[in-house]
């Protein structure tokens, strides 16, 4: 969801101050017995980092564009240095052989934990009672004739990662990537498609303030089609929808297919032949600040954000997830997580397997005749 409107700045000043005084306790109890923490960084190593990062991250240079001026920006610097202590204390423990992923100063490395989970997380959720039964759409095959690994970014079904900024769209950004795939599985082409249409146009979501893949996925084939993100740019925020471009239907999908919950096999079967709309946990001071392997960190199955699975694989032993992610290139690995596949709980690693989705597409668009034998076709393997 959005973050609420700034409070008063000293309220907002004191709160931020409290959060970080928790942080920092946090931080002092993550770090295992047996891996001492790293040495404290210089003051002035840290503030060459924070000046490095701020420029980096378009963040303001100069005290006076910073809301709270120059109290806050210090405020900032103390929220940063906490972060980067957590980062080491985490990196010196996967150098010690007790994680398969490292963190980094991602485009979150200023905001508390609370902050972050403001800005970027807007899943919804589902009753479960408004799920679909789960599809057997791609279960023809056995688990053991499914490639050992798939990347649609190397098949090039895969659009540029893109930035859902402070807006909560994630839902629209994880849907619409599954439209860009399966359209360009179909058609042959990759064309980019518009989160803003969605997030201004479909009634049954909250635009920036969250929604769900699922309803993206029925306002496209109710709308008719959907129009590309050249046409009808993202905006970062909600807006009134374009009546002129909601008419453009540049690409269309028929249908979309729930993918049987708490089943990673059937997930795996389902990306296996096009890219996947998952929800995750991603509430983590880990995923936060993640930057680059197998993700095994500490997570619930409390759904609160939409991204997209665009392949899997395995590294010396390790199964994973190829993630799509909307928060800029600049987060994980140029903007995508790998997380870990085949986990002892059925729901996947931070609940992936429970809600996963998918939209499906017969033919190209100049075909009518061929999408109605498709839709016959799998009624009959269903």
């Amino acid at each position: 969801m959005r973050p609420p409107r700034s409070p008063a700045p000293a309220a907002a000043l004191l709160a931020l101050a409290v959060a970080l005084a928790l942080a920092s306790a946090a931080a002092a109890r993550h770090t295992y017995a047996t891996v001492p923490p790293p040495a404290e960084r210089a003051d002035e190593e840290v503030r060459r980092m924070y000046a490095a990062w701020k420029s980096e991250h378009g963040r303001p240079r100069g005290n006076c564009d910073l809301a709270g001026g120059e109290e806050e920006d210090r405020l900032r610097l103390e929220v940063f240095r906490d972060n980067l202590r957590y980062i080491d204390a985490h990196n010196a423990e996967a150098d010690a052989g007790l994680h398969s992923f490292r963190l980094g100063l991602t485009p979150f490395a200023d905001l508390t934990v609370e902050e972050y989970r403001g800005r970027v997380l807007g899943f919804r959720g589902r009753r479960s009672a408004a799920r679909r039964a789960g599809s057997t759409r791609y279960l023809r095959r056995r688990r053991d004739q499914l490639p050992d690994d798939v990347d649609w970014r190397q098949l090039g079904a895969v659009t540029e990662v893109k930035n859902q900024e402070q807006c909560g769209g994630c839902w629209a950004f994880s849907a619409v990537a599954a439209m860009e795939g399966i359209n360009s599985i179909v058609t042959g082409n990759l064309i980019s498609l518009s989160e803003q249409e969605v997030i201004d146009c479909d009634s049954q979501d909250g635009g920036c303030n969250g929604g769900i893949m699922q309803n993206a996925f029925q306002f496209v084939i109710n709308n008719g089609g959907i129009d590309t993100e050249a046409d009808y740019p993202f905006t970062g925020t909600d807006g009134t929808c374009d009546a002129n471009r909601v008419n453009e239907k540049v690409v269309t999908i028929d249908n979309f297919v729930d993918v049987a919950t708490n089943n990673e096999t059937a997930l795996q079967e389902a990306v296996a032949s096009q890219p996947v709309s998952v929800a995750i946990d991603a509430a983590g001071r880990a995923f936060q600040h993640y930057h680059s392997g197998i993700f095994n960190g500490m997570c619930g199955t409390r759904l609160d954000h939409g991204v997209t699975a665009v392949g899997y694989g395995s590294e010396n032993g390790r199964d994973f997830w190829i993630v799509k992610n909307s928060w800029s290139d600049g987060w994980g690995e140029g903007g995508y997580i790998r997380m870990a596949r085949n986990v002892p709980s059925p729901r996947g690693k931070c609940g992936i397997a429970m809600d996963a989705s998918y939209p499906v597409k017969y033919s190209s668009n100049s075909n009518p005749a061929a999408r109605a034998a498709m839709a016959v076709l799998e009624m009959v393997v269903a």
